[in-house]
């Protein structure tokens, strides 16, 4: 009877232990699928894009909390023709960007791609866009890029920005 008892324990040992790994594997994958807002520290100050036309200046100020606060303000002739707030969270986990740009309705864009230097965020249901992308390019820059789909094709505009003293 010992000799069962004894196996008995050592299945239900290996058991426990077994089960303990695969929660400490679960564990550790789930803290892989998740995304800090300080891996975007990247984009943090002041960048600016111009042409002929317009200037638009974009300021984001470091993450603080689970949150980063970001501003947009595009001036041509010497008139503001829009503005943005714009912040990026976490949430359970993921990133969201969340625009509210002048005289539209806030919307919801949900991580896709984060790395030390890209950003795609996406909302599918949105009317337009429907994809938010930031590259830090090699050279210092940000390239933006704002895309979805507009009569049935795919539309959108690119941003090239140059960091900017924050004060002038």
């Amino acid at each position: 009877m010992q000799l069962n008892e004894g196996k008995s324990m050592r299945y239900i040992l290996l058991l426990f232990v077994f089960s303990r790994s695969i929660s400490s594997i679960s564990t550790i994958s789930h803290l892989q699928d998740t995304t800090s807002i300080k891996e975007l520290d990247w984009i943090v100050g002041c960048w600016k894009s111009s042409n002929s036309k317009f200037e638009t200046r974009e300021h984001w100020m470091p993450a603080a909390g689970t949150m980063m606060v970001g501003m947009s303000h595009t001036v041509s002739d010497g008139e503001t023709i829009g503005y943005e707030y714009l912040r990026i969270e976490e949430r359970d986990g993921k990133l969201v960007y969340i625009a509210n740009p002048s005289g539209q309705e806030e919307a919801s864009f949900y991580q896709s791609e984060i790395s030390d230097k890209k950003m795609v965020f996406v909302n599918p249901d949105h009317d337009f866009p429907q994809r938010i992308t930031y590259y830090l390019l090699n050279d210092g820059s940000i390239h933006a890029r704002v895309e979805g789909e507009k009569n049935d094709k795919i539309d959108g505009f690119d941003i090239f920005m140059l960091r900017v003293d924050c004060l002038k």
